[in-house]
């Protein structure tokens, strides 16, 4: 019995009471008039209901009045938020049409012919989809919004299924995107991230299905698309808002068929990849402006999550300061006059401004790393650079290229001559950093990586 007694007490020790869940709103729309009278729905787990004509919306109003995709509301903590995503007609309170603005319970919006309530209970439900997490991957932030987002991935990543990430510049869409891959069934796969705003229009087909040789100008020998190059493993469509009508219609019957054909090719290839596509544009009100196509937002929205701008999770600031000050060799806490300093700014460009803000504040001195300690990269002196003689216009230039030639070497060296690797860290495609090293007329000797890398 001694035993029994010294085993259950040694347990109950070591269990740790997990955090209170957060609580929120119990939230309805109800449809009060219109076509749809008498209709009502519960803001999802997720948080967000989406109010159109169109049969994806949580809430379908068959009112010819309405768009598409009208509106959304959002449940944050005790607040209601309500955005219009680009509607013809608008959504209307007391006669206002509004883009985006909190509403209090009670509210009535009006969309087209139909009016829509917002009703909330005096009580409150505890938000079940909340992760305990503080990270997820290479996602840092233990802020509710992070939680809410780490709780979604959790269920997304060891299946298969599409993800469209949105999200403004700079909060981490393809890091969510590596993120996920890592935490799949496809973590030892490859993983190809193809920026669509960076691509050619007349080069699109060719860079997302490949060619045969001759089929396109310069075509010396056959190529694979990304489809091909990812094949057991994950493809990350970035900035897919920026894909042409076109080639869209030809995405949409490549996921739908799981096959590519070549350009200039007579067969098509199968292909077995996850995509995940990520965007700084709201697609719902490309949707309804005509730019992008309705069926192919459903099919890459299968699950859709909206990363949060780094003002709105000010409880991870610091905490990602402090990550990205000792990821570059700094050891200890960051000057509490600096700390100030970051709180007071806003950071338009999110966490990718706050990175390079802490990387320029060490190189500059303005807060220290380790003293001695220095990363093994090339070295220049201002004598290798261009002469500052030249014309403004071709010392511009010369100058430019002297940078990118170093960054290049510099990047790669990092990476230990890992092309797709150097290309995360430099935050573009493997596409484009081989573009840009040809442009640069670098061989693969002078940068220590393989031949085969830059192909």
């Amino acid at each position: 019995m001694g035993h029994e007694d010294d085993f259950t007490d040694d347990v109950t020790t070591r269990l740790e009471p997990s955090p209170p869940r957060p609580r929120v709103l119990r939230v309805d729309l109800v449809v009060v008039d219109g076509p749809s009278r008498g209709a009502r729905v519960a803001i999802p787990a997720s948080g967000i209901a989406r109010i159109g004509s169109a049969p994806g919306c949580d809430l379908v109003l068959a009112d010819r009045m309405v768009s598409r995709l009208h509106c959304e509301v959002r449940v944050k903590s005790r607040a209601i938020v309500v955005r219009d995503v680009g509607s013809t007609n608008g959504t209307l309170v007391l006669g206002l049409r509004l883009g985006e603005a909190t509403a209090p319970p009670g509210t009535v919006l009006a969309l087209g012919s139909s009016a829509v309530r917002i009703e909330a209970g005096e009580d409150e439900v505890e938000l079940v989809d909340v992760s305990d997490r503080s990270s997820f991957g290479e996602l840092i932030g233990a802020s509710l919004e992070m939680r809410r987002l780490y709780a979604i991935l959790e269920r997304v990543a060891p299946t298969d299924s599409t993800l469209l990430v949105r999200g403004e510049t700079g909060t981490g869409k393809e890091v969510v995107a590596r993120s996920v891959h890592q935490a799949s069934r496809r973590a030892g796969g490859p993983f190809v991230a193809v920026d669509c705003s960076a691509i050619p229009e007349n080069l699109f087909e060719s860079e997302l299905f490949g060619h045969v040789r001759g089929a396109v100008t310069g075509a010396q020998s056959d190529r694979m698309g990304v489809f091909e190059e990812a094949h057991g493993g994950t493809l990350v469509l970035d900035e897919l808002g920026e894909l042409p009508l076109a080639m869209q219609a030809k995405l949409l019957r490549a996921l739908e068929t799981r096959t590519v054909r070549r350009v200039g090719a007579n067969a098509s290839r199968a292909f077995d990849v996850r995509v995940l596509a990520a965007t700084n544009r709201p697609l719902d009100r490309s949707v309804n402006d005509g730019s992008f196509r309705e069926d192919l937002y459903y099919r890459l929205a299968v699950v859709e999550v909206v990363l949060p701008p780094l003002r709105a999770r000010e409880d991870d600031l610091v905490h990602l300061a402090t990550h990205f000050f000792h990821a570059r060799g700094g050891e200890g806490a960051l000057p509490e006059a600096f700390v100030t300093r970051l709180r007071h700014r806003s950071f338009p460009g999110n966490v990718r401004e706050l990175k390079h803000v802490i990387e320029r504040a060490m190189l500059l001195g303005t807060i220290r790393g380790v003293p001695g300690r220095a990363a093994a990269t090339p070295q220049t002196a201002i004598g290798d650079l261009p002469p500052l003689h030249l014309p403004l216009k071709d010392a511009s230039i010369a100058w430019t290229e002297s940078f990118e030639t170093l960054y290049v070497k510099t990047v790669l060296a990092r990476a230990n001559g890992n092309v797709t690797h150097a290309a995360e860290l430099a935050g573009v495609s493997r596409r484009f950093l081989q573009r840009l090293i040809a442009r640069l007329g670098l061989r693969a000797a002078d940068l220590g990586v393989r031949e085969g890398e830059l192909e």
